[in-house]
């Protein structure tokens, strides 16, 4: 009986894993690949290397856009500390709560104003919690929140952006970046999320850190350091090797015309717009900044208004179910789903804003 024993604890040791399989099969073509054609792997790290390269290296490490999203989030964290935030929160919290809906909905998109998405969630969660928000009213703080940059670096440099394309500023950030903090929660209510009711935050809690005013500086500095090595230059080397990978084997042309068109049909700029949606909003900006003078007005609204958003793609999919999950009501599947609605409605902003909105401010 021990024996019969041994052997079925060794029949299932022997059993083949999904992933085994697919390891196996993966081995199998590595091999036939350096048999019959040894160059294709080389080739292929070869493109993702070429491709990534110069955005790294040029853009970021020696470029202009690395050195602003260091000033950038520094220049965030110094208006935070300012009060402005707070300023913002006295201002748009209690406009909200007339609506009949809780006006703690508005507390993440305040906060990401200066941008910085994932503290938002992490800290509005539990608030929107706390003040009783429903379901639906935490569905539409989300969908509100990614109506918002997600790096303050975006911000500043598609204000350079703006400037150098003759736009004027003012007109263009008030309805692309203040107005949506009403309207987007408004119109949520009427249409999708209809489970809300008024309430009106007592206590509201104080975003001001209590820094002092070197500590700030410094920290926010090193915070933007962080986010350039941390996370976009990774992102950014990622989606530049695939993007060379897929282009090595001839997939990339087809999809880079298709999304040229698509965002040439909307008043988006396509080499930015691409870069927004795929891998960074600050380096789309830092890439509108050299071409916007010699642009139509219309496309530099066009994008400025698409990347002053949560995008990239990996934080709409990515980064905001899985931190909404876990402060908040909802499941990762509801979160994502109110991340894809806010960005699906960011789009049609970004339309609506550059046919309509550019003649009245060039």
């Amino acid at each position: 009986m021990a024996e019969t024993g041994s052997q079925s604890v060794d029949a299932k040791r022997r059993a083949w894993a999904r992933i085994e399989i697919v390891g196996l099969a993966v081995l199998i073509l590595a091999m036939l690949g350096l048999l019959f054609k040894p160059d294709t792997m080389g080739g292929v790290f070869d493109a993702m290397f070429n491709r990534a390269l110069p955005i790294v290296a040029n853009v970021f490490l020696t470029g202009l856009v690395g050195t602003a999203i260091i000033l950038s989030v520094m220049t965030g964290r110094i208006l935070e500390r300012l009060g402005l935030t707070d300023a913002l929160m006295r201002v748009f919290v209690p406009l909200i709560g007339k609506f009949g809906i809780n006006s703690a909905v508005v507390v993440p998109g305040v906060y990401n104003i200066l941008g910085d998405i994932n503290a938002a969630g992490r800290i509005a969660g539990p608030v929107l919690v706390k003040a009783g928000a429903t379901k639906d009213e935490q569905k539409i703080a989300i969908a509100t929140m990614v109506q918002s940059q997600q790096s303050f670096s975006t911000f500043m440099l598609g204000l350079i952006s703006l400037t150098a394309a003759g736009i004027s500023a003012f007109p263009v950030i008030f309805i692309a970046v203040f107005a949506p903090l009403v309207i987007m929660p408004l119109l949520l209510k009427w249409t999708i999320y209809r489970n809300t009711r008024r309430v009106t935050l007592d206590v509201l809690p104080r975003f001001t850190p209590k820094k002092a005013a070197l500590p700030t500086i410094f920290g926010g500095a090193k915070e933007g350091a962080e986010l350039l090595f941390l996370l976009i230059i990774p992102a950014v080397a990622v989606v530049y090797a695939f993007i060379g990978a897929l282009d090595f084997v001839g997939i990339w042309k087809p999809i880079e015309n298709a999304l040229t068109s698509a965002l040439t049909a909307m008043s988006i700029d396509p080499e930015t717009g691409i870069m927004a949606i795929l891998a960074s909003p600050t380096l789309a900006m830092g890439m509108l900044t050299k071409t916007a003078a010699e642009l139509s007005p219309k496309l530099v609204v066009g994008s400025f208004v698409l990347a002053a958003s949560g995008l990239p793609l990996s934080v709409v999919f990515g980064q905001i179910p899985t931190i909404w999950a876990e402060v908040s009501d909802l499941s990762e599947r509801e979160a994502l789903e109110a991340a894809i609605v806010g960005t699906v409605l960011r789009v049609i902003t970004a339309v609506v804003l550059a046919m309509v909105l550019t003649p009245l401010v060039v």
